[in-house]
């Protein structure tokens, strides 16, 4: 068996975010076998409904992408919150069969990763109140702007200009940026779009692009002069396997 200390630091940035602006959420990615989906959901969801019975005090919220990747999605005041051990009750009472439970996930994949990424409030445009989730809005388009440690401030001012861009048109498409941190192999911000679903976003998307008009991509080459590598990332948010204990 794994060891479980990849799963307690579960639930898509360090350097220059301003201070008070950001906040800390623990990451924890499983890359599921394309064959074994239906397995890792029953175990996910045999995992959540332990989780439940014995009222474990911790809480996550769960998205899946279209290349089969789970990540587990827990916000933490500070690094020391990752020595923590909030199922240790459950597997104490729970002896042998809380092993069973994460030698079924780990029959599904062949890799996983735990990181740590930082919400930038400053660099988000939600001007209607930032959330990480929005209800009735499960579906997700995440961007993943890569970019050199050379580049970094370059790459920033070029996102604030986008921002400033989004707000003078007041635009309808919302987004949250997040900055990689600890735990990441390189240096990138990504940015979440909510929509209903696949054709609620490109509706949006196309509103979007007539609204901010012809001349909007001045604006984004100040980030696209500077980025390394683009990548665009399709999935949802999934309340069925998320948890968080009763009050």
């Amino acid at each position: 068996m794994k060891t479980i200390k990849h799963f307690l630091t579960l639930i898509l940035l360090i350097v220059l975010i301003p201070a008070g602006s950001a906040q800390m959420y623990r990451i924890h990615q499983d890359n599921v076998k394309p064959s074994k989906v239906m397995d890792y959901e029953k175990a996910a969801k045999a995992f959540n409904e332990a989780c439940a019975k014995y009222n474990v005090q911790t809480s996550w919220a769960t998205a899946t992408t279209n290349d089969f990747k789970y990540i587990y999605i827990s916000e933490i005041e500070n690094m020391a919150a990752l020595d923590e051990r909030p199922f240790a009750t459950m597997a104490e009472a729970m002896g042998d069969d809380f092993g069973k439970l994460f030698e079924d996930f780990d029959k599904c994949y062949d890799s996983h990763s735990s990181y740590i990424i930082h919400l930038s409030k400053d660099l988000s445009y939600m001007p209607e109140g930032l959330s990480i989730t929005q209800e009735g809005q499960d579906y997700r388009k995440w961007f993943y702007i890569y970019f050199t440690p050379q580049n970094a401030r370059k790459v920033q001012e070029g996102m604030e200009a986008v921002k400033n861009l989004y707000a003078s048109k007041n635009a309808k498409e919302y987004y949250r940026v997040y900055r990689n941190g600890f735990g990441t192999a390189e240096d990138c911000y990504i940015v979440a779009v909510s929509s209903k679903d696949e054709i609620d976003g490109a509706t949006k998307s196309k509103e979007n692009e007539k609204l901010l008009g012809p001349d909007s991509w001045d604006t984004f080459k100040k980030v696209m002069d500077y980025t390394e590598r683009f990548e665009e990332v399709n999935g949802r948010m999934r309340p069925d396997l998320s948890y968080a204990p009763k009050n």
